[in-house]
């Protein structure tokens, strides 16, 4: 797999974290992507940023119309376990 560029790698956290993505489609077929952390207001993510870890196959949604959510994959999971890893070290030192 290609290297994640860092805001793929951050919105990947952001999801693995806790944070809901969904995407928001209009009846033109027009889609705008948002990112909820917590009780804040949605943040509007980047369309090619969501694509990008969709085409890796690190997440999915429910398909839904007129609003998906979506989600880590298991190889979603692993890869933010991974990062997680780089970040801290191995969990058994």
């Amino acid at each position: 797999m290609r290297t994640l560029s860092e805001p793929q790698r951050k919105l990947l956290a952001q999801i693995a974290g806790g944070a809901r993505l969904k995407d928001h489609r209009d009846i033109e077929g027009g889609k705008r992507y948002t990112l909820t952390i917590d009780t804040a207001d949605a943040i509007v993510v980047d369309s090619k940023l969501v694509e990008g870890l969709l085409a890796r196959g690190l997440i999915d949604s429910n398909k839904k119309f007129p609003s998906a959510t979506y989600w880590l994959t298991d190889t979603g999971k692993q890869a933010a376990a991974a990062m997680s890893a780089d970040r801290h070290g191995p969990l058994n030192t």
